[in-house]
């Protein structure tokens, strides 16, 4: 559900021009460090991406579960707002040690699998033009059946205290200062353990970053003003881009996944986990299509988890431009006025703050 507030808080007010108070080094240390191993100029290019993010007059920041779902979720909008100028931080919460290998090229074995990811995340963030950082928490790994029956590895991001989580994105939110903030769903997406948590800390995060009282030890309060849900993955979007492709090849990439939906459905149902469609929510359409290449480029650097022969490539990107040249968002917080739909993130702030 959208929540607006006409009359912002006085933390919310504040956050419309306080630009000058970015630390661009505290943006650097806030998260996770990353691991020996990755290559020093990608660390060193990371670092002045964030430095240059962080002096941006309008910041955007993206919280995600894993390393790639930034890639496969926004992220030609991502590169989009990079390329005019907005500072954009992504937040990867855990490093996605648990993920599949869908790479055959990869499947062989004897690879250092938390190296190889952070560097694919460094190479990706390198490609859309945006800062990164690591709330370093462990992977959860992707769970079955109900929530109750999931047993979770000991210590891994859904399995902690999301007060602890949430102090952490709380000191990188204070440290970059973004006025607009993204993340998932209450269901996350899809029932991801963490993917769930993540919404459960960024929703969090955006209470607590602009309240003195809470955390005093993360940093000066700061207040995002809005906070999207990512709406990508809607049916509607699916099978209009399948039917598309079939107009003109004679085939539907999609017809399986499509197939499939009913079964989906009633496998969410019978595990807990409620029917959902983004797009049935989306309120906010960010065009992105000359972008598409870009995020294209960013999903294949993570080469461990995607295979590049896969349907992800399949679609004709001018089909893709024509039919859903977009990337989808579900305005979830607002305490800035705006009028939906909406086709721009910053509706409502670009106005009133100072370049």
């Amino acid at each position: 559900m959208v929540s607006e507030t006409t009359s912002p808080q006085d933390a919310a007010a504040a956050s419309v021009n306080g630009v000058n108070g970015t630390d661009p080094a505290a943006v650097v240390e806030a998260g996770a460090d990353l691991p020996a191993g990755v290559p020093q100029e990608l660390v060193d290019a990371a670092e002045a991406r964030a430095v240059a993010a962080a002096a941006a007059p309008l910041r955007l920041m993206a919280v995600h579960a894993h390393p790639d779902d930034e890639s496969s979720k926004g992220a030609a909008s991502l590169a989009k707002y990079a390329a005019e100028g907005v500072g954009v931080m992504v937040v990867s919460c855990t490093g996605g040690e648990r993920g599949d290998i869908l790479n055959p090229k990869f499947q062989h074995g004897g690879i250092d699998i938390p190296v190889l990811r952070q560097t694919e995340m460094a190479r990706a963030a390198q490609i859309l033009g945006v800062a990164h950082t690591w709330l370093g928490y462990e992977d959860s790994g992707y769970h079955e059946g109900p929530k109750d029956t999931w047993e979770l590895p000991p210590g891994s991001f859904a399995d902690r205290d999301p007060a602890e989580e949430i102090e952490a994105l709380v000191r990188v939110v204070r440290a970059f200062r973004p006025h607009v903030m993204t993340t998932y769903d209450e269901n996350g997406g899809y029932p991801h353990p963490d993917h769930i948590r993540c919404h459960v800390v960024s929703m969090g995060a955006f209470e607590a970053a602009g309240d003195p009282d809470a955390f005093p030890d993360a940093g000066e309060p700061w207040q995002p003003l809005k906070l999207y849900y990512n709406a990508g993955f809607s049916r509607e979007k699916i099978v209009a881009i399948n039917e598309a492709v079939r107009a003109r090849t004679g085939e539907g990439p999609y017809d399986e996944w499509i197939a499939r939906f009913a079964e989906m459905d009633k496998k969410r149902e019978a595990d807990g986990h409620p029917r959902q469609d983004p797009g049935e929510r989306t309120t906010t359409r960010v065009p992105a299509a000359d972008f598409f290449d870009q995020r294209d480029a960013a999903l294949k650097a993570h080469e461990t988890q995607i295979d590049p022969e896969s349907h992800w490539f399949a679609i004709p990107r001018d089909v893709e431009a024509s039919v859903w040249g977009t990337d989808d968002y579900e305005l979830a917080r607002a305490l800035v006025d705006t009028s939906l739909p909406e086709d721009d993130l910053f509706a409502g702030i670009r106005e009133k703050v100072r370049s």
